[in-house]
């Protein structure tokens, strides 16, 4: 039943009638309202929905209305239309139809209602006047509508349709050619959403992107629903899709940018807590270390002592260099980005570290023919190059000289670095959430620090890029830039 009073009051003061949909998916209850408005008592008509469609609504609302109505009965899809319904005089009269979310009142029922609102103006004229209200729509909205009749096996689009996909007037679209209407990517998302509607009568609205005729990609939001023959069969689909690239590309910058912030927070975050708990290491072992050199009176115990304040100020020393290496990472990224080649950074590193590849025996194998360079800074290249080379070399399989493999290469558009390893590998089970973390080390060589992977993510996320890695104990480790 209805609950909001005021709206039940303008309910009897309007020539405004309603059906109230009862549990029982054939059974409708007509308001007293209604029947008045025709002229009918109810005796003179069956109160239900295939007698409606039969012998009350106008022949050419019957398709439209009954495809609305199966789908608010079915998939509660709530619905507004202009039809036309016979009264007992033998002239049709116009009412708008609106269902419950439709309204612009919230009536705060449980139920489900169709409401019949009339219009007192001429048919022919609200006709043409809601005509050219939809193509204004259409065309000020970017929206283009389509039907698929499966009976007669044919596809048919309106004039929005042929100008935002566009074909010219004369081509007929066709359910084969339909692949060609949306990007490789999202063929099997509409294929899916297509097949769902017409097997099951689910309906669609989603995001996809579209290819025209003239090869042009855009978003378009397509959203569909089943049309219904009297046997409550489906015969069909009806849709509409709006061109929304312009707000699709600002909301994927957007988010963008919504990203970077918080990998940029989240690194704050993470060098915040490394600066407390690394320099409040050190300082509480020097605050300890004072405390007992002042309460010691033996000369050789204050000098061993004060041996321990030497190391743990250079300690601190370190530490402090370490995070001003990160700072300057995240101070540096704006510098103006040049052409480097890759062939002349690795010759660079190289040469800095020569005798380090000498006495391991080690092999460099380089392969630049995919991306021979890229626009970037060049320290910061040479640096990621210097990382990624000493770690292999430093954790090169004991029972084998080491092989390192350096390519290039570009997939889907992006430029990517790949730098593996034939060294040690890592136990990914155990290491993996923790392979570019500050200070974490995953074997047991007395020289490693647990920096230079750490600050090699910087450098490459301050540019916008990523790095990812992938590694198997004893089989050997590969990096992956993605610039």
């Amino acid at each position: 039943m209805l609950q909001n009073e005021l709206f039940n009051n303008v309910m009897q003061d309007f020539n405004t009638g309603y059906w109230e949909l009862l549990r029982d998916p054939y059974r409708e209850n007509w308001s007293d309202r209604f029947y008045e408005i025709l002229g009918y008592s109810k005796n003179d008509v069956q109160s239900n929905f295939d007698y409606f469609l039969e012998h009350l609504i106008h022949k050419e609302d019957v398709d439209v209305f009954r495809d609305n109505f199966l789908n608010y009965r079915i998939n509660t899809i709530n619905f507004k239309q202009h039809i036309k319904i016979l009264n007992t005089e033998g002239k049709y009269q116009l009412f708008r139809c609106v269902t419950n979310d439709a309204l612009p009142v919230n009536i705060k029922a449980e139920t489900s209602f169709v409401f019949f609102f009339e219009i007192k103006l001429e048919p022919d004229q609200t006709i043409k006047k809601d005509n050219f209200y939809y193509k204004e729509t259409a065309q000020m909205t970017a929206t283009g509508s389509w039907y698929v009749d499966f009976h007669k096996k044919e596809s048919s689009w309106d004039f929005e349709t042929y100008r935002i996909l566009e074909y010219p007037e004369d081509y007929r679209p066709s359910l084969k050619d339909s692949a060609n209407y949306y990007t490789e990517d999202c063929r099997q998302l509409a294929a899916d959403c297509f097949f769902n509607c017409a097997m099951v009568g689910t309906p669609f609205n989603t995001e996809i992107k579209m290819v025209t005729a003239n090869k042009r990609e855009f978003w378009a939001r397509a959203i569909g629903k089943p049309m219904y023959n009297e046997s409550k069969e489906i015969i069909g689909i009806r849709g509409v899709f709006q061109d929304i690239d312009d707000i699709k590309r600002k909301e994927i910058s957007l988010q963008k940018s919504v990203d970077i912030i918080a990998a940029q927070n989240s690194r704050l975050f993470n060098f915040a807590h490394i600066v407390s708990h690394n320099l409040r290491s050190h300082t509480s072992n020097l605050s300890l270390l004072v405390q007992l050199i002042e309460d010691i009176d033996d000369p050789k115990e204050k000098e061993e002592l004060i041996k321990e304040v030497k190391t743990i100020s250079s300690n601190l020393n370190t530490t402090i260099e370490h995070l001003n290496e990160i700072v300057t990472v995240q101070t540096n990224n704006k510098q103006e980005r040049v052409p480097v080649k890759f062939k002349d950074a690795l010759k660079l590193v190289i040469n800095g570290i020569s005798h380090v590849i000498s006495n391991s025996n080690c092999q460099i194998r380089s392969d630049f023919s995919g991306v021979e360079e890229i626009d970037y800074i060049p320290a910061y290249l040479e640096s990621i190059l210097l990382n990624l080379l000493t770690n292999a070399i430093k954790y090169k399989h004991p029972d084998r000289d080491p092989i390192i493999i350096i390519k290039t290469y570009i997939d889907k558009g992006n430029k990517y670095l790949k730098v593996s390893d034939n060294g040690m590998g890592i136990d990914m089970a155990l290491f993996k959430d923790k392979v570019f973390g500050m200070y974490k080390t995953f074997h047991y060589n007395k020289d490693a620090v647990g920096i230079g992977l750490f600050l090699t993510k910087n450098q490459v996320e301050s540019l916008d890029g990523t790095i990812d890695v992938e590694s198997e104990v004893d089989i050997g480790t590969t990096f992956t830039i993605e610039f």
